[in-house]
C-alpha cells in the first residue's frame, strides 16, 4: 500500500520534530492551565506540538482531515477519506512531573480504519510504527505480543478497574500495572514488555489511533470492550472501552467481563 507507506514516512518525520520541540520544554517548569470541564491539565508544549503537526501534516495532505486532542473541533472531517488523528502529548500529567513516559500519538485513518500509526516516546527515542499492508515494528524491529493466559497475566489499565461491574465473578487474577501515557500502553502490549491493555470506560480516538493500529499489526487481537472492531472519525471521536492483547488473552478477558 503505496499511500500508507508515503503516510507513515510522513508521521515518523513529523513525530521526530514533536519530540525535540517537547524536550524543549520539558523538566523546564512550563505553563500549565487545566481544561475545562475536569478534561485534565494542558501545557504550553502541548499547545507548541500540535501547531507544528498540523502544519507540517496538513502541509503536506490538505485534504485530509483533522482531529486532535489540542484543536477545536471540525465536523468537517468526517467529509474527507483520509483524517489524521493526533494526540500532541499523550501523558500530559507525566510529562509535567517531569517523567519519561510521555509520547506522542500520529494515526491516518481511511473510510474509518487506522492505516498509518506511530507512537514516538522522544526522551527513551522510542519509535514504534506500523502501516496497514506491514509489520509493526519499535525502533525498525518487528515486535510480537505474548500467548500469556488471564493467571498472572501483567495488565495495563487503572486501579479503579477492580471494582467495576463489569465482571462476570469479580476481577480475574492477573496484574494491573500502569503506564501514564494510553498510547504507550497498547504499544507495550504489541511489544509484549506487558501482556494487555485493558480499559473498560470509553477512551478517545486520539489516544488510541496509532496504538490500535501497532497493536493489530503485531499480532495482538484489538477491540472495544465488547469485542467489536474500532472505528475510527466518529463523530464522538470515542471507542467504547478496550482489549488488547494476545488471541488467547483476550478471548478470557472478554469471557470474565459480564
Amino acid at each position: 500500500m503505496q499511500g500508507a507507506q508515503a503516510d507513515l514516512d510522513l508521521l515518523t518525520a513529523a513525530a521526530r520534530g514533536a519530540g525535540q520541540i517537547a524536550l524543549r520544554y520539558w523538566r523546564r517548569d512550563p505553563q500549565v492551565w487545566d481544561k475545562a470541564d475536569d478534561a485534565g491539565p494542558v501545557t504550553e508544549a502541548d499547545l507548541a506540538v500540535n501547531d507544528a503537526l498540523q502544519a507540517h501534516l496538513m502541509g503536506a495532505r490538505p485534504s485530509y482531515g483533522w482531529l486532535s486532542e489540542e484543536s477545536e473541533a471540525d465536523p468537517s472531517r468526517q467529509d474527507a477519506q483520509h483524517c489524521f488523528i493526533i494526540d500532541p502529548i499523550d501523558g500530559t500529567r507525566a510529562f509535567i512531573d517531569g517523567q519519561e513516559g510521555f509520547a506522542h500519538s500520529l494515526a491516518v485513518a481511511r473510510n474509518g480504519r487506522i492505516v498509518a500509526a506511530v507512537v514516538h516516546l522522544p526522551v527513551p527515542d522510542l519509535t514504534y510504527a506500523a502501516h496497514a499492508d506491514g509489520p509493526a515494528t519499535l525502533n525498525g524491529q518487528p515486535i510480537a505480543p505474548t500467548d500469556a493466559g488471564i493467571e498472572g497475566a501483567r495488565v495495563l489499565t487503572y486501579r479503579a478497574i477492580a471494582d467495576s461491574p463489569d465482571w462476570r465473578d469479580g476481577m480475574p487474577g492477573f496484574r494491573r500495572e500502569f503506564r501514564s501515557s494510553l498510547a504507550w500502553r497498547l504499544c507495550l502490549a504489541a511489544e509484549g514488555r506487558f501482556d494487555a491493555a485493558l480499559s473498560l470506560r470509553a477512551a478517545w480516538e486520539w489516544d488510541i489511533a496509532a496504538g490500535a493500529l501497532i497493536a493489530e499489526r503485531a499480532g495482538a487481537r484489538v477491540t472495544d470492550r465488547r469485542g467489536q472492531p474500532m472505528r475510527f472519525n466518529s463523530t464522538r471521536a470515542q471507542v467504547d472501552g478496550l482489549i488488547v492483547a494476545g488471541q488467547r488473552l483476550h478471548g478470557q478477558l472478554l469471557a470474565a467481563l459480564a
